[in-house]
């Protein structure tokens, strides 16, 4: 029998690696993506890609319509935790809403299973390591939106009966990463700055710790959960263990691109001082492979960024809010006045 599967962001880095993996297990694959952070050059030919927005309610009834798709697989986001402060209105249409217009449409079209990619964001100030037993403390409105969803879906599963799968991936990293956002994701942030021989810019005092995750160590299992009775209807966190500080993997990146450029402080931002997470709960159920080491991972993104040069995305123009907005985003908002 035929399994069809809408992935949203499909476009984007985690997406399109999820993508690969479910046309290597026989889905046929759509992908919605409005391609705000990904490129259609990362989507498989074998997928069938639509241009267009989660906030598009029309173009989703339309597609659920003709596709009749089994599952979903939601990843469409804009996941910029220290920016959601200033864009909280954008935030939550597109991290929220968005994601209620699919959980509708799934409701509605009876999809057997959606699997959402949430965030480790919303533990907040939680003990460490994060837990799935804790109680949620958002900080940012990013987490907050993305707890909101997964407390969505669990009201949709208890009303309608639509199972779901909910994952907390965290600082993900690897090939079809956009490095040119400068908003999000710190190891293309590092690459990029590399390639364009600029300091490494480092908020605060680089003291903060995380535990930076290899994409084939999260986007095989998100693809293959919905065959996994045992994962249905579950939260997991999903991600490396081993923790390192922000100045560890700016060093351990100029190592892998053989680069001197100089490692430069700039003022702190509100974000958690540390954060990384507890992931037996996963490995009692899906019993994934050997993690990929952070120095082995880093020189394979080193190669693939190398051999497509610096990447450039316009800044965001919609800030809400200006108050506290730190110095390293404000240039553009400067040279306009």
């Amino acid at each position: 029998m035929k399994i069809i599967s809408l992935v949203t962001g499909g476009a984007g880095f985690i997406g399109s690696h999820v993508v690969n993996h479910l046309i290597k297990q026989g889905h046929d694959v759509v992908v919605l993506d409005d391609l705000s952070g990904g490129n259609e050059g990362n989507i498989p030919l074998q997928a069938t890609f639509y241009k267009g927005s989660i906030l598009d309610q029309s173009l989703i009834h339309e597609l659920f319509e003709k596709y009749q798709f089994s599952y979903v697989y939601h990843l469409a986001a804009y996941a910029a935790e220290g920016l959601s402060h200033f864009i909280r209105n954008f935030n939550y249409k597109n991290n929220l809403i968005g994601s209620v217009n699919l959980i509708n449409a799934s409701v509605n079209h009876h999809v057997k299973c959606f699997v959402f990619t949430s965030s480790i964001a919303v533990y907040g100030p939680n003990s460490l390591p994060h837990i799935e037993s804790q109680y949620p403390q958002p900080e940012d409105p990013y987490g907050i939106a993305k707890y909101a969803v997964e407390m969505d879906l669990k009201n949709a599963q208890k009303m309608f009966g639509m199972d779901f799968i909910i994952f907390r991936p965290h600082n993900v990293y690897g090939k079809h990463q956009n490095i040119g956002d400068k908003y999000r994701n710190v190891v293309g942030i590092f690459m990029n700055q590399i390639l364009e021989g600029k300091p490494l810019t480092i908020f605060g005092n680089g003291e903060q710790t995380r535990a930076f995750t290899h994409v084939d160590d999260v986007a095989p299992y998100i693809a293959s959960s919905v065959n996994i009775p045992k994962a249905r209807n579950s939260i997991f966190n999903i991600g490396n263990e081993t923790v390192y500080s922000v100045k560890d993997l700016a060093i351990a990146i100029l190592e892998a691109l053989h680069s001197n450029v100089e490692i430069q402080c700039i003022e702190k931002r509100e974000e958690a001082i540390h954060s990384y997470a507890d992931h037996s709960k996963f490995d009692a159920i899906f019993n994934p492979k050997e993690k990929v080491q952070l120095s082995t991972g880093l020189l394979e993104m080193a190669e693939w960024v190398k051999s497509h040069g610096v990447q450039s995305s316009s800044e965001f123009e919609a800030i809400e809010i200006k108050h506290k907005l730190p110095k390293s985003w404000q240039k553009k908002i400067k040279n306009e006045q």
